[in-house]
């Protein structure tokens, strides 16, 4: 049933080969915990990223996969349960911008399709795999632990125009993080709500953008003065699924250097 006779805690972190994701598994498997990384590229392509992490004492695998897809969401939660046997912490963290920005009086239906799939619908679906074995696995051992952790965004309260769509994902992942809260506890699984504010990310690296919001944080944007690292998520990851913070099921943390916090 399990390739792995040693009973440490097994994280998914879905787009966890890059970017918040890949910090994400990283502060993870610093914390013991064995890894399953969830992205689109083939698996030739990450397993320099595969090396890396197991270099940290624990195991990892990939399970190539787009999480917007149904099957691939089942076949995701089969490979783990083939190999370890066992899930403790799930961080839903893949996600997708728009192709094509656009005014919100011109976003396109397929736009909106693209985002939703998988930033709200692929979470929610995969989420609920994870939480229905999540169930199981507690019921039958009393001394089971787990969480799900929901990598959102300021996006989620903050309007973006030229993005409705990444907005609108973004805030109903929100309200998924509070849904699975509410009826996770009884079961003592606990469900987060992360959300990064401007963090320097691939889906940040185009030209436009990065001056935009170099620009924007000399101009004062966040209160500490400077973009967002994954690494900052990463560390925020890691305390979550340790259980730092296991009397906070349903809340938000915000890792944005002050950004939304309201001034005069």
């Amino acid at each position: 049933m399990t390739n792995n006779p040693i009973n440490r805690p097994v994280a998914l972190v879905t787009g966890g080969t890059r970017g918040i994701g890949f910090a994400c598994a990283e502060h993870l498997a610093k914390a013991g915990h064995d890894l399953a990384l969830n992205g689109i590229r083939n698996e030739d392509q990450v397993l320099d990223t595969i090396s890396q992490l197991k270099e940290h004492g624990v195991d990892a695998i990939y399970c190539q996969g787009d999480i917007s897809s149904s099957d691939d969401r089942t076949q995701i939660i089969d490979k783990i349960r083939s190999h370890y046997g066992r899930l403790n912490v799930l961080v839903n963290n893949a996600g997708v911008a728009p192709k094509d920005r656009r005014d919100i009086l011109e976003m396109t239906e397929e736009s909106f399709d693209y985002v939703i799939g998988t930033n709200l619908k692929g979470t929610f679906f995969l989420a609920q795999l994870a939480a229905n074995w999540m169930v199981d696995q507690g019921r039958s051992d009393s001394k089971f632990s787990g969480c799900v952790i929901n990598i959102s965004s300021i996006s989620a309260t903050i309007a973006s125009i030229n993005r409705a769509e990444y907005c609108i994902a973004k805030s109903g992942l929100s309200m998924v993080t509070i849904l699975f809260a509410s009826r996770l506890g009884e079961h003592g699984i606990s469900v987060y709500d992360v959300r990064p504010g401007v963090t320097k990310t691939d889906m940040t690296s185009a030209a436009e953008v990065t001056s935009k919001y170099d620009e924007l944080i000399k101009e004062g944007l966040c209160i500490q003065p400077r973009w967002g690292k994954p690494d900052d998520v990463g560390k925020a990851i890691a305390a979550l699924a340790r259980g730092d913070f296991s009397y906070s099921s349903g809340q938000t943390f915000t890792i944005d250097g002050g950004l939304t916090v309201p001034r005069l």
